[in-house]
């Protein structure tokens, strides 16, 4: 088997566990600071009503039950014994601290050995997190934050309706590393008001703050959002495919080589979509990736080198 030029998160788990490990989605009952007018109304502009979850149960089945039911058919088809519980839709610590403890722990199961809890930079907080590590220690079970961020680029995140800047996204992790979790960043890397140096940017300040995961997603565009009417009335162009593997490889590039690879290129609901990567499979894109890197002997991590003063690196120790 040909060896990886970034660092996969399938293999990266079955190191840490000795086995293959499935990641079970939750669906909460839980919304957003910026879709329920603390903070502002709709959501990102991209979001649309089912958020992220499409794929996932209904919020109105109980934590344990969706676990139960996902965990029997991932266990008959490929003999799976151990599995991360993933909060996955919308902001899941955007709840009262009493309501959360309960979820939580009722996705404490024998066979789960790790919680992954998906939500944004500003709704992390010490209390939460002191819970988690209560958990971590009490339940034997690993916990990593997953955080939206789609964009180091604060014009962006205000053009997108994020409701945060940059600011609280270092905040998050720097409160998230003291308690010696795992983070996961997303970004979107082929947003309208995004450049090339933006990327670079984004992976160097993840790089920096020594976040352990990334998960890469495309932009996709849903019908009776923000984003779809500006799309339907041409008010942006979206990147060519060949930008945004281009766009990958960069970004690989410029990111610490330890930082695991979640995801290269996201997935959309198959109704009320107008733009999905470029109408071409998510596996095929992959592959554009892979060989691109190979054909520019190309690897994670490439350009590491700008970190502990870099304008340093020239002068030689007397």
């Amino acid at each position: 088997m040909k060896e990886s030029r970034y660092r996969i998160y399938s293999q990266y788990l079955k190191e840490k566990y000795g086995e293959k490990i499935y990641k079970i989605p939750i669906n909460l009952p839980v919304t957003c600071p910026n879709r329920d007018g603390i903070l502002g109304r709709g959501g990102c502009i991209f979001c649309g009503e089912e958020g992220a979850g499409f794929e996932n149960l209904a919020s109105s089945i109980s934590v344990k039950d969706q676990l139960n039911k996902n965990i029997e058919y991932i266990q008959k088809k490929y003999k799976a014994k151990k599995f991360i519980a993933y909060f996955q839709n919308f902001t899941n610590t955007y709840l009262p601290l009493e309501q959360f403890k309960e979820y939580i722990y009722a996705s404490c199961q024998e066979n789960v050995v790790e919680i992954s809890i998906s939500t944004r930079p500003d709704c992390v907080n010490d209390k939460y997190l002191a819970f988690l590590n209560e958990v971590k220690e009490e339940k034997n079970i690993n916990i990593c934050i997953e955080l939206g961020l789609q964009s180091v680029n604060y014009h962006t995140l205000r053009k997108i309706n994020r409701g945060h800047s940059l600011a609280e996204f270092i905040d998050a992790i720097i409160r998230i590393k003291k308690y010696g979790f795992d983070s996961c960043v997303h970004m979107i890397l082929n947003l309208p008001w995004d450049e090339k140096e933006d990327v670079i940017e984004g992976a160097k300040i993840i790089s920096a703050l020594g976040v352990e995961q990334v998960k890469l997603h495309s932009l996709y565009i849903l019908k009776n959002t923000v984003i779809g009417r500006m799309y339907e009335n041409n008010e942006f162009k979206i990147i060519s495919l060949e930008e945004y593997v281009d766009r990958v490889v960069t970004f690989l590039e410029y990111l610490d080589p330890n930082i695991v690879i979640q995801r290269l290129v996201g997935r959309a609901p198959k109704e009320n979509t107008l733009f999905c990567n470029w109408d071409t499979s998510w596996w095929k894109i992959k592959d554009h990736i892979d060989e691109k890197m190979e054909k520019l002997d190309s690897f994670q991590g490439k350009k590491f080198m700008y970190l502990n003063g870099k304008a340093l690196m020239h002068i030689k120790n007397p």
